[in-house]
């Protein structure tokens, strides 16, 4: 084992056994399961340390429904998790947050308080703790004939309670419970000086720092607390919860805590993310940092036992770390050296052969319920405010299939055939009723939280697990195994689940015939061919964490990437420049020493692009699939826009824009403006002002508004190692591209009967102008070697309608030169409908004047129904979105039949809005402006 043995005998309290440390699970969102708790206990001791809380918010019998007594189901789960914790040396403290309701002054709020704990502590809990945070700091009317405050009626309680258990290990979590919220400060807080005066001196405090979710704990601030409560705070530490937004996980080391507080602290209880799996780091490095007595990061002053030679983890100027030295001191706690440490343990984990159960969801909130109490409930995480925007999905399914059908404005329209195939399956799915709010900066209230009961266990629900590699048309069939054991999972399921029968990720399916059961393992038929390429190396791991690394600092590698993408961006004008310069023939054909060097750094992003590919590929063969399920959506996530940059760098290297750098910017600074790194590292806002993190950060430098709904994605329901790539299309992809719009126009055929005598004629007709008069503009998709989708754009649709006109159109009736009779006029087939097309082309009767100044751009995209990833749709829009944007456009529209109410409804889910009608009633466009 890789473990940084630091010596802290000389003057650290976390060698005695008064020296709490350990983990808090009291964050908002689905409890951890039985099992994991166990694990948990055995990775406690096995790294040094003694505390586990039980707390979790959304255990409705924690919080919610207080009062109510545990079954003999529910007592046995809970007595077991407390004799496993006993087993493994580990101290569990169980936890009531009875102040959403409680009246302090009601006997029957005490007498029921006294029960439910008595019942706890008949179960072998040596250890208990009252949680009074996220509540209204104010006393019922009741109270306020009794108590003189509101601190009053919480020691009164508490010690109360204390005496009648006869004393055991207590905690409590005051209300005023950071600095931030201390009222109106530490130190003239009448709030927290009675708790220090009154409250029973053996009864321990627990503290978060200046902050809910503090940055720095510093010796000083300490200090000024301990003075006040009159004994050193049990921090509760959430620099790893990440309860509060769904966009982030955080890998990163333990820091921002110098081992030099260790002797002025009762202890610390870290409360991590909501992911299980996701907390090996943050668990293993607060072992290491307690185990420490001397602070190793180069902003602090050092122990005089550092050698003056010793030279530590320092940052260049564009903020890189470098490595630490392998010659520190063990008493030193070095927080890349603690993460190095912790990767190194953490990698055979993957390797455990673990099932999952059900889809990928992530843990969080992400749905509100109404609970039913007489008081209202504080829209907060337990010390991280749920303050989060939260993405509500719901999948529907359409009973009818479209089939399109093509009309004289250039475009496809579908009709509501039943029997007829979806050509824009996948890109209908990218869509499905999706709502979201757009901001990104403003934290909103999510109202009550969710709430389920973590030791319940009266329904067994399992899914089979699901295999990683297929790519069915539909969304897999979860069915119920009768050969496989099974895994109590009613204790993992959120109210948000058991609300919604058609979403909920871990429901009781009735097994069919039609079923398909799909197992998730990995197998071995699936791994690359050489060793080496199929397990998770200590370089994907290190990158995985500086990609996801703390609240309040990107990792090394997370920060490059930023770094690298604003450059290029910043400087492509050089290579728009060049490529002007050729086309003029003012210039010979090779790259000057600026765009070499352009180019040698969008190279260099390239390689990190398919180092994340790697990751994502080996993390998805993973054995340990419960750990996969809780990584994955995040990796996902992360691949999808670091691929959508890599793939916006690849246009820009093509020089095919002309906005001036400086009129206009190629996207939103955001992260490189004055004030917003600094702010954002300094600690002094909570860090879901900013949301989204690293992710949301890349998003913001794409010049597309990183709030739209673009950028909001359905993660697959089971892991998918096929990479798509987005790229510009190239002369060579025509007649790949053609062959996609046969199939997507032709419901999935590629037209070989019907258009036997003309096999071009569709794509000629639907996407051949732009290809031929708008290249600089059209992407496609590509799996592997073969183009699966495209997204085609024209910067100014009245000069593409009348290029097309002047140009296209004469080529193309002159190909294919007319035929009809007029007697067979009710008879024409649809190769004749598109000659006609040809023929009777008027470009005014496309583009309506009246969108010309909003929506100047016209495009068009579609999708083969293979592609299985529902973000793909997505992704290829936004870079033609941005491609557009980079050339001055604002605004983009695409016809459709009025008639057509699926299409209308697709593109309305992609952000279109309805802009104006055609020249008759058949006609509608949809618009947007980006």
């Amino acid at each position: 084992m890789a473990d940084n043995n630091c010596d802290s005998s000389n003057d650290s309290s976390s060698k005695t056994s008064n020296f709490i440390c350990g983990v808090v699970e009291g964050f908002y969102g689905r409890p951890w399961t039985t099992e994991q708790r166990k694990d948990l206990f055995q990775k406690l001791k096995k790294w040094g340390m003694n505390s586990y809380l039980y707390a979790p918010k959304d255990d409705y019998k924690h919080r919610a429904y207080w009062r109510d007594l545990y079954t003999v189901e529910e007592a046995e789960h809970l007595t077991g998790l407390i004799t496993a914790a006993k087993e493994n040396a580990v101290t569990f403290y169980y936890a009531l947050s009875p102040g959403l309701d409680i009246t302090y002054s009601n006997p029957k709020d005490i007498a029921a308080l006294k029960r439910k704990l008595e019942q706890v502590s008949q179960f072998g809990c040596p250890a208990f703790a009252l949680l009074f945070d996220d509540i209204e700091p104010e006393m019922s009317e009741a109270d306020k004939e009794v108590f003189q405050s509101f601190a009053h009626a919480q020691v009164s309680v508490t010690n109360e309670i204390f005496q009648h258990l006869n004393q055991p290990k207590f905690l409590i979590c005051p209300t005023q419970y950071c600095s931030a919220r201390a009222t109106p400060n530490v130190q003239n807080s009448e709030y927290l000086n009675t708790l220090g005066s009154k409250l029973a001196p053996e009864v321990d405090i627990m503290w978060t720092g200046q902050k809910v979710i503090s940055r720095l704990l510093t010796k000083e601030s300490i200090e000024e607390i301990t003075e006040v409560l009159k004994r050193p705070p049990v921090i509760w530490d959430n620099i790893h919860a990440n309860d509060y937004d769904q966009k982030r996980i955080f890998l990163g080391p333990y820091q921002g805590r110098s081992p030099e507080i260790i002797k002025k602290l009762r202890g610390v209880l870290t409360n991590p993310n909501c992911e299980y799996g996701a907390n090996f780091i943050a668990i293993h490095t607060l072992a290491q940092w307690s185990r420490c007595s001397v602070d190793g990061t180069p902003d602090l002053v050092f122990h005089e036992s550092v050698s003056a030679d010793i030279k530590l983890e320092t940052e260049t100027e564009d903020g890189i770390s470098e490595d630490i030295p392998p010659t520190l001191p063990e008493n030193i706690y070095h927080p890349r050296r603690a993460l190095r440490n912790a990767i190194l343990d953490w990698l055979p984990e993957f390797k455990r052969h673990k099932q999952a159960w059900g889809p990928i969801s992530k843990p969080q909130p992400v749905v509100t319920m109404a609970i039913p109490i007489p008081v209202p409930i504080i829209p907060s995480i337990n010390t991280c405010m749920s303050l989060t925007t939260t993405t509500q999905a719901t999948t529907t399914v359409c009973s009818t299939i479209a089939a399109p059908s093509i009309h004289s404005d250039n475009s496809i329209s579908v009709s509501s055939s039943a029997e007829n195939g979806n050509q824009l399956h996948a890109l209908a799915e990218a869509c499905n009723t999706i709502t979201c709010n757009s901001s990104l900066l403003q934290p909103v209230a999510t109202g009550a939280p969710v709430i389920l009961n973590s030791l319940a266990s009266e329904v067994k629900v399992i899914s089979e697990p699901m295999e990683c590699n297929v790519t069915p048309v539909d969304s897999p069939v979860h069915t119920k195994s009768n050969n496989s054991p099974d895994v109590p999972m009613a204790e993992n399921l959120s109210s948000a689940d058991l609300q919604s029968n058609n979403n909920s990720s871990m429901q009781v399916e009735t097994p069919s015939p039609s079923n398909t059961m799909i197992v998730d393992s990995a197998q071995n038929d699936v791994f690359p061919e050489k060793e080496n390429d199929r397990d998770l190396q200590y370089e994907d791991l290190l990158l995985l964490c500086d990609l996801f690394y703390l609240p309040f600092e990107h990792g090394a590698q997370g920060l490059q990437i930023l770094q690298e993408f604003n450059w290029l961006k910043s400087n492509s004008h050089l290579v728009a420049q060049q490529n002007l310069r050729k086309h003029t023939r003012a210039t010979s054909g090779e790259d000057s020493p600026e765009v070499q060097e352009w180019r040698e750094r969008a190279k260099k992003l390239d390689e990190i692009y398919e180092a994340v590919n790697k990751l994502h590929e080996r993390l998805s063969f993973s054995n340990n699939r419960e750990l996969l399920y809780d990584l994955y959506p995040y990796v996902w996530d992360m691949r999808g826009v670091i691929s959508l940059l890599n793939s916006y760098v690849k246009w820009l290297a093509r020089g095919h824009f002309t906005q001036a750098i400086g009129s206009y910017t190629l996207g939103n600074y955001t992260w490189f403006s004055k004030g917003w790194k600094e702010s954002f590292m300094s600690g002094e806002q909570e860090p879901w002002v900013f949301r989204g993190g690293l992710t949301a950060d890349l998003q913001r430098l794409i010049p597309v508004d990183s709030g739209s709904d673009l950028f909001v994605y359905k993660a697959p329901e089971t892991p998918i190692s096929k990479v798509y790539t987005i790229r510009p299309y190239l002369a060579e992809d025509e007649l790949s591209v053609y062959n996609v719009c046969r199939k997507t126009c032709l419901d999935g055929s590629d037209g070989t009967e019907m258009f036997s005598e003309y096999p071009n004629l569709a794509p000629e007709r639907l996407v051949g102008g732009f290809l031929s008069l708008s290249p600089e503009l059209c992407f496609v998709v590509e799996e592997g070697n073969e183009i699966v989708g495209y997204a085609l754009g024209a910067l100014n649709a009245k000069q593409f309608y009348q290029k097309l006109k002047a140009a296209w159109i004469p080529e193309m009736c002159n190909k294919y030169p007319e035929k009809l009779d007029p007697i067979d006029e009710s008879n024409v087939s649809i190769p004749q409908e598109m000659i006609r097309w040809f023929h009777s082309f008027k470009g005014e009767d496309i583009f309506p004047e009246a969108i010309q100044n909003q929506h100047p751009s016209v495009m068009c995209a579609t999708l083969l129904n293979s592609v299985f990833d529902q973000s793909i749709a997505k992704r290829v829009i936004i870079c033609l979105l941005a491609a557009l944007r980079a050339n001055g456009s604002f605004g983009v529209y695409v016809p459709v039949s009025a008639e057509d109410r699926y299409f209308i409804e697709f593109y309305s889910k992609l952000g279109f809005i309805e802009i104006c009608h055609g020249f008759s009633s058949e006609m509608v466009y949809l618009g947007r402006i980006f």
